[in-house]
This record gives C-alpha cells, sequence and structure tokens, in this order.
C-alpha cells in the first residue's frame, strides 16, 4: 500500500525485519524516536521540517506494526490508516489469515470431488443456484464416448 502512494513500507521505516518481534519493534522505536524527536532538531530550524516528517513516519509505523490486528492487516495488503473502523473486516480477516496458515501447516491435498464438495456447501451458504453444485463431469465423460460410438 505504501509502494502505491510512494512511501517506504512500515518495516523500512523501523529498519527491521518483516518477521521482527514486538520487543524488536519497540527497540528500534525507541532508538529512531530518540534519533528523529522534535526537541532534538530546534536547534536546527534547517532540518526542523524533516526531523518532522521522519517521526511522524516513526509513529505511524510503529501504531501499525506493535498492534497485531493492524499488522497482520498491513502484511496481508489490506491496511488503510484512515479507515480504522473496520471491526468486522478485521475479525473476518484475522480468521482468514489464520485459517490459511492452519491449511499451509497442513499440506493436505483435495481430491476434485473434496474441493467440489466444499465448494458447493460454500456456495450454498450464500444461496447460490443448484446448477452451480451440480456434478462435475471429466473431459471426454463417458456419455461422450458413448455418443461418438453411435456415431461411428
Amino acid at each position: 500500500m505504501e509502494a502505491e502512494r510512494g512511501l517506504p513500507s512500515y518495516y523500512n521505516v523501523m529498519g527491521v525485519e518483516i518477521d521482527a518481534s514486538i520487543q524488536d519493534i519497540k527497540r528500534a522505536y525507541r532508538k529512531l524516536a530518540m534519533q528523529w524527536h522534535l526537541d532534538k532538531w530546534m536547534s536546527t530550524p534547517s532540518l526542523l521540517s524533516e526531523a518532522k516528517r521522519k517521526f511522524q513516519q516513526i509513529q505511524e509505523a510503529y501504531s501499525v506494526l506493535s498492534d497485531q490486528r493492524k499488522r497482520t492487516h498491513y502484511d496481508a495488503g489490506l491496511f488503510d490508516l484512515d479507515d480504522e473502523d473496520d471491526q468486522g473486516l478485521s475479525d473476518f480477516m484475522v480468521e482468514m489469515i489464520s485459517l490459511m496458515a492452519q491449511t499451509r501447516e497442513e499440506e493436505k491435498v483435495c481430491s476434485l470431488e473434496e474441493l467440489q464438495k466444499m465448494l458447493c456447501d460454500m456456495a450454498q451458504e450464500f444461496h447460490s443456484p443448484s446448477w452451480f453444485c451440480g456434478p462435475v463431469q471429466a473431459r471426454g465423460s463417458s456419455k461422450r464416448r458413448k455418443r461418438r460410438k453411435e456415431h461411428k
């Protein structure tokens, strides 16, 4: 999201890796906040606006990366700083990301029939048309083969 706006990522602003712990983020924040705090730059008016900009970036990055919910959204590319009232979406996204992580850990391989059943179960919850969950016929199904033999 920041790349789209031409801004550095919050991880780059904080100088930490994507898998940084909360302690690493807090440590980086303290160091950067002391380095760019406005009180330190009051005696150098020419650099004061730069310090203000950097300090605001640090504050914003820390507010997102130190909050697990916001960080999860940010990592998924769904965080919008202007939209703080997204509790429903937040819960949904946390659940989806958790399920995706579990699925990756399980590394279960599903058959076509299992995938179709899961899709049908989900579609029925949304009251999809019945034709949506009809049986899937493999390419070159037996009905087609019978017709071809009859025509020959």
